[in-house]
């Protein structure tokens, strides 16, 4: 157990014949005691100062500690995330690249059912285009008959008897 400032200073030493000056070791005695309790009160200081930062230290390493979970936990997160967008992105193209055959095969069924159309409508065009002729040909010979010219003759007998009849009345 080490020496205290007051064991020091009751320490008592046997007197002896021809021993050293009184005064002098009790003067060195008590620079002795002074020095020592500033050495205590200094290393009690010293050992305020070490807990205290100690404590500190323990605080930071925690914190260390916390702040490399959270950065752990937030690349996994941000990994997560990562691939969850990737996959959503490969489902998204995987819907649009559907969407498009869908939309291609739906044009061309539609092309397709429109040329089918446009052929009918040729046909009938064609179809038309001769029973109009036909008609137009049949009407033609029947003005080139002589039957028209009589209708033309009675028709202006007709007229004149109208206007005679007006004339009258």
């Amino acid at each position: 157990m080490p020496l205290t400032p007051l064991d020091i200073h009751n320490k008592e030493f046997a007197r002896r014949l021809r021993g050293y000056d009184e005064d002098q070791v009790n003067e060195f005695l008590d620079q002795v005691i002074k020095d020592y309790e500033g050495v205590i009160r200094e290393n009690k200081e010293l050992s305020t100062q070490l807990l205290n930062v100690q404590e500190k230290l323990d605080h930071f390493a925690t914190i260390e500690d916390t702040l490399s979970k959270t950065i752990i936990v937030a690349q996994e997160a941000a990994d997560e995330v990562r691939n969850n967008a990737k996959k959503e992105s490969q489902l998204i193209v995987k819907e649009a690249e559907k969407n498009a055959d869908r939309i291609v095969n739906e044009a061309l069924s539609k092309s397709r059912k429109i040329a089918l159309e446009v052929e009918e409508l040729k046909k009938q065009a064609s179809i038309y285009r001769a029973r109009f002729r036909t008609l137009v040909e049949a009407q033609l010979d029947l003005l080139s008959q002589d039957g028209w010219e009589a209708l033309e003759n009675r028709e202006r007998e007709v007229l004149e008897r109208e206007r005679e009849m007006k004339e009258i009345y």
